[in-house]
């Protein structure tokens, strides 16, 4: 299920919401270069520059009740984290920068089910209308992923496999995917109404 399905910063859910101090900023663009060095760090991390300038002071604001922190400039989340796990773009971001993640598609029965925030099925990736990556691009377990739908422009959900997709194909059944954060769910309001 989403983790924002129930998410609301008005309903003080907001656990501290903080300055970063530019030595702790480094680390955390070091880290989203090692997490995406086939698009933020690219060019020398050009994109990172762009998405987030050097110069620009980052607000962590941490969540309690998911345990989630997101990485805020300007008061619009660009990253989110939940626990420890890897920073994962907001579904704005990854509409401007569709290649940040890897990307996998369901077929068009999926939507509607992804949309209201349930988690992904190995069959809505295997239809006809689903794609996973070929086996020389295979993602192990636990990568976070853009999700794509037949048919559709833009993505709708952002995820992390609970298989790596060499072995959802030969599962063939089952949940596969946890949906983080779809279109319509209380974060993608947030950042569309403002921010944070």
């Amino acid at each position: 299920m989403s983790l924002f399905k129930a998410f609301s910063p008005a309903k003080g859910d907001v656990s501290s919401s903080t300055a970063v101090k530019s030595s702790v900023q480094r680390g955390m663009r070091n880290k989203l270069l090692e997490q995406y060095p086939d698009s933020l760090a690219k060019d020398e991390g050009v994109l990172l520059e762009k998405i987030w300038p050097k110069k620009e002071d980052i607000t962590l604001v941490k969540f309690s009740r998911e345990h989630v922190s997101f990485l805020v400039l300007h008061g619009t989340p660009l990253f989110f984290q939940h626990f420890d796990g890897p920073y994962c773009p907001t579904l704005h971001l990854a509409h401007q920068y569709p290649f940040l993640l890897p990307t996998i598609r369901v077929d068009r029965g999926a939507i509607r089910f992804i949309l209201s925030g349930a988690n992904i099925m190995a069959p809505g990736l295997l239809s006809a209308g689903g794609q996973l990556p070929e086996a020389s691009a295979a993602l192990e377990k636990d990568a976070p992923v853009i999700v794509t739908a037949q048919g559709k422009e833009n993505a709708l959900a952002i995820g992390r496999l609970k298989l790596g997709t060499e072995d959802i194909k030969k599962a063939g059944k089952g949940v596969v995917v946890d949906n983080l954060h779809s279109l319509g769910d209380d974060l993608w309001l947030t950042c569309a109404k403002g921010g944070l």
